[in-house]
């Protein structure tokens, strides 16, 4: 009965995304109080769990998240994004344009949100393509497989930092797992792909030809805009290697060692990451303070719906630990065979065919998968890039990520599908025998 409970309580999730058009917050809460009731919860105690799960969540991830969008705004604000892309695509010359913007895609993905990071680099892309001559599909793809990674797989972005969080797995090793994995599943799923799609030639809108594109003199430097835009990955996976290098067997200075562990907490790695980039992309080029504070408190508002959403997520999953259904499905899944890193993923593919939102497959899926994770050995850092992976999986059209590249590229339904759900699929195949393999040696 309680699993009949949960296929219920997803399908009314979709229902209300999907076909009312109900606001994700909204449908989570009322899936929420759907699933409490019939698990035969108090009234008080289903507001107690949703209560417990928000502020649970949110209390580690508004910190990350809102350091994340500040970081991103100051990146793009200053130039730096455009800096990178256009430095690498001249760098890496026409004939390695792909590996260009991939790298490029990486680089300012790990730092901004998906749609960010789209919205920015999808113009300089568009130029790019207009004066190499090359079709549009071979360079754009290839940088949208490396965004998508870097939202599905790395923290600080909101899924794999949130159900880190759940799982209480170590946000270093996460990170460091995650580009181990990410790296073959962005060069299949873009550049290798890629070269098998002759038959489509993508007429962008003329209006996305014509980006506000800054002066040279109006950028920062190369060095300093990678290094501003990388620096909460630096930070983090030195303090994870090193943490790993001198453990207690080692003589080290214990003072030193808490520093650098203290650095590398993702909290305080994404808060000195904006201290940086606030003087080395805003006050040491001559911005005003007042100028850099109004770009940063505008970035907040970006992601109040996704904080909302992730803290709805947060409430489900405190709800089906509350009510018991977690432990039900913890005991029904213990004598399986199936690879709790397997199942994890087919339950994430799952719903993100039905409900389109990444962000919510992961979520809703960590929340069930849940008992999983303490009941076996697995590493719950590969269970998070296992429902990382299958949240990428087969988007099509209940994806808003799915409709932004057709209008942009300008491109049918059906040719949507043949490239961007294509590139999407191959990196949650590849995303989950990255994981598998790993699962191997760790």
């Amino acid at each position: 009965m309680p699993l009949l409970i949960v296929i219920f309580g997803i399908l009314l999730l979709f229902i209300l995304i999907a076909r009312f058009k109900l606001d994700a917050f909204i449908s989570f809460i009322t899936v929420c109080i759907f699933v409490g009731l019939f698990q035969g919860m108090q009234l008080q105690s289903i507001v107690e769990s949703i209560q417990k799960g928000i502020g649970d969540t949110l209390g580690f991830l508004v910190l990350i998240l809102g350091f994340g969008a500040m970081l991103g705004k100051l990146v793009a604000d200053s130039g730096a994004a455009q800096r990178i892309t256009s430095k690498l695509i001249s760098g890496f010359g026409v004939k390695n344009i792909q590996w260009a913007v991939v790298v490029a895609g990486f680089i300012v993905g790990v730092p901004m949100f998906y749609s960010v990071g789209f919205v920015i680099l999808i113009p300089l892309v568009f130029t790019v393509a207009a004066s190499s001559g090359l079709p549009l599909i071979y360079v754009g793809l290839p940088m949208l497989a490396s965004l998508s990674v870097t939202h599905g797989f790395l923290p600080p972005h909101p899924a794999p930092t949130a159900i880190s969080s759940m799982f209480n797995a170590d946000i270093g090793k996460t990170l460091l797992y995650g580009i181990i994995i990410a790296i073959p599943a962005i060069i299949i799923a873009g550049p290798l792909f890629t070269r098998t799609i002759k038959n489509i030639n993508a007429t962008p809108l003329k209006e996305f030809y014509n980006p506000i594109i800054l002066k040279d003199e109006q950028m920062p430097g190369m060095g300093v805009s990678v290094f501003t835009a990388l620096l909460p990955v630096i930070l983090i996976i030195f303090s994870s290697i090193f943490n790993i290098i001198f453990t207690d067997e080692y003589y080290f200075n214990s003072f030193l060692k808490e520093i650098i562990l203290f650095i590398g907490n993702p909290v305080i790695a994404m808060l000195l990451s904006v201290l940086v980039a606030i003087y080395t992309l805003g006050l040491s080029r001559g911005k005003k303070m007042e100028e850099l504070m109004n770009s940063v408190s505008s970035s907040v508002s970006s992601i109040t719906m996704v904080l909302l959403i992730i803290s709805g997520a947060g409430a489900l999953k405190q709800i089906l630990i509350d009510s018991g259904v977690s432990d039900y499905i913890g005991a029904s899944l213990d004598g399986s065979q199936i690879s709790p890193l397997i199942l994890a993923w087919l339950i994430a593919t799952v719903i993100r065919v039905c409900v389109g939102s990444a962000t919510v497959a992961g979520l809703t899926a960590a929340g069930i998968v849940l008992p999983l994770v303490s009941s076996s050995e697995v590493s719950p850092e590969l269970m998070v890039l296992a429902i990382g992976s299958g949240s990428l999986m087969l988007s099509h059209v209940n994806d808003a990520g799915f409709w932004m590249f057709k209008e942009y590229f300008n491109l049918t339904v059906k040719e949507t599908l043949s490239t961007w759900t294509v590139m999407e699929t191959i990196v949650g195949i590849t995303g989950l025998i990255g994981v598998l393999i790993l699962n191997i040696f760790i």
